[in-house]
């Protein structure tokens, strides 16, 4: 398959580095070439709002796309089943007829066309990320041919689109990261693409949680310590920095990436733990009681880290550490109720 050239250059254009809108227009206009379609739909799933981002097309009016833009649209491909794991589909294979679906009785009939094939694309391994939709004037359906070719063809689109993907070379800036994932808006998390998978990229993990509430808060950039066993029990820390993503669709957060050589700057885990709520703006006596220790342990830590850091004050201290990511934040804590 790799000899095939439609493959070959789709493969070029999944490695490029440009931007996503950019890179599925070139992907369709690769397609256009050289499947009998006489108009095509590509678009990415945003789970926080129901709707369907289009990220190319060929052959659609503006007002087309506009109808595509309503969430009605992702309420009738949830309900044709487009939004599962299954080779390619076209109209008469639904499992509502077209006439019940606005979508095709509304706009895309009027607009001339008079049968489609769905292709579901996923993230191998990963989620559901859209998909794609060609188009055809002719009252044939599309041959069993063309569904296998495209089906074949359905990874590597996916791959081109992939937001996952598209993050990747933002995690490059990031030396020594081992392990990555990508935060989505609505919760998930999701290996990012050639980094190893850990237990701290969880969805559930205190440090998700962390990264999640900086990001949403419109914060680009944060960097902190956090502290973990190696495989013999020893503790030690690990550096977290996330990043805030750009050129992808809204539901994507950012990514969350993971460094094990880090420098402490020869500061104690319970130093870093006070650090982290200096850099929180918290006082000794509140510092004390969520740590559960007196006040003045606290006063003999501050002191430490002051010389450590080398700085006179504690709020130039809070200021270098979060600079430098030197410091473990505390957990974030539910709303009381």
């Amino acid at each position: 398959m790799r000899d095939d050239p439609a493959v070959a250059e789709m493969i070029e254009i999944a490695s490029s580095g440009v931007p996503l809108l950019e890179r599925a227009q070139t992907l369709l206009d690769t397609l256009q070439d050289r499947l009998p379609a006489e108009a095509t739909w590509l678009a990415l799933s945003d789970p926080g709002t129901n709707v369907y981002a289009t990220v190319g097309s060929t052959g659609l009016e503006r007002s087309v796309l506009e109808y595509l833009d309503r969430p009605s649209v992702s309420r009738e491909i949830r309900l044709a089943e487009l939004d599962r794991n299954r080779p390619p589909v076209s109209l008469a294979e639904l499992p509502v007829p077209a006439g019940e679906l606005p979508t095709w009785a509304d706009c895309l009939i009027p607009a001339g066309f008079r049968d489609g094939l769905g292709v579901p694309l996923f993230e191998p391994g990963g989620p559901y990320l859209g998909m794609l939709t060609l188009l055809f004037s002719g009252r044939n359906a599309p041959s069993a041919a063309l569904r296998d070719r495209i089906g074949q063809l359905a990874p590597l689109v996916a791959r081109c689109v992939s937001p996952m993907r598209s993050l990747v070379g933002t995690a490059r800036l990031v030396q020594g990261a081992t392990s990555g994932a990508v935060l989505l808006r609505d919760g998930s998390t999701y290996p990012l693409p050639g980094l190893e998978d850990h237990s701290l990229l969880a969805r559930d993990s205190p440090v998700v949680e962390i990264a999640r509430g900086t990001l949403l808060a419109g914060q680009v950039y944060r960097s902190f310590l956090w502290p973990v066993e190696d495989c013999a029990g020893v503790p030690g820390h690990v550096r977290m920095t996330m990043l805030t993503a750009t050129e992808v669709p809204d539901f994507v957060l950012g990514t969350l990436l993971l460094t094990p050589d880090v420098d402490c700057r020869g500061l104690t885990p319970r130093e870093l733990q006070v650090l982290g709520l200096l850099v929180n703006g918290r006082s000794n006596q509140q510092i004390a009681r969520q740590l559960t220790i007196a006040a003045r342990t606290v006063a003999a830590h501050v002191e430490h880290i002051l010389h450590k850091l080398d700085t006179p004050t504690r709020t130039l201290a809070a200021v270098r550490a979060e600079r430098e990511g030197c410091y473990v934040p505390p957990p974030r804590r539910a709303p009381t109720r």
